[in-house]
C-alpha cells in the first residue's frame, strides 16, 4: 500500500478534482456539510481499480478516514465511498478498513 502526502489541496494536484467528488458523498451519508475538506495523506490499494484511504480534515480539530473505491479508466465512473470512520485524530494511523 502506498502512503502519499497531499500537497495543499489546490486545482494543479491531480487528486484535487477526484477528491472533490467525494465530499458530497460524505456529506450525504452523514446529513451534515463541512466548511473545512482538507486532504492530510492517503494510501492507495490496487485492486480491479484503487481503493484509497484519505485522512480528512473535517474541522478545527476533528478527522475522519475515508474509503474510496476508483474504477479502472474504461468503466467510466467517478469514484465512490465505500466506508467511512469518524472520530479520527490528526495521529491516528491510516490504516485499511
Amino acid at each position: 500500500v502506498d502512503v502519499k502526502e497531499t500537497p495543499e489541496n489546490e486545482p494543479t494536484n491531480p487528486f484535487f478534482p477526484f477528491f472533490l467528488q467525494v465530499k458530497p458523498q460524505f456529506e450525504s451519508r452523514v446529513n451534515s456539510t463541512f466548511g473545512i475538506f482538507k486532504a492530510i495523506v492517503y494510501r492507495t490499494q490496487i485492486v480491479a481499480g484503487t481503493n484509497y484511504f484519505i485522512k480528512v480534515q473535517d474541522s478545527d480539530a476533528d478527522y475522519v478516514h475515508l474509503r474510496v473505491f476508483q474504477s479502472l479508466p474504461h468503466e467510466n465512473q467517478g469514484p465512490s465511498l465505500v466506508g467511512f470512520q469518524t472520530g479520527k485524530t490528526r495521529d491516528d494511523p491510516l490504516t485499511y478498513f
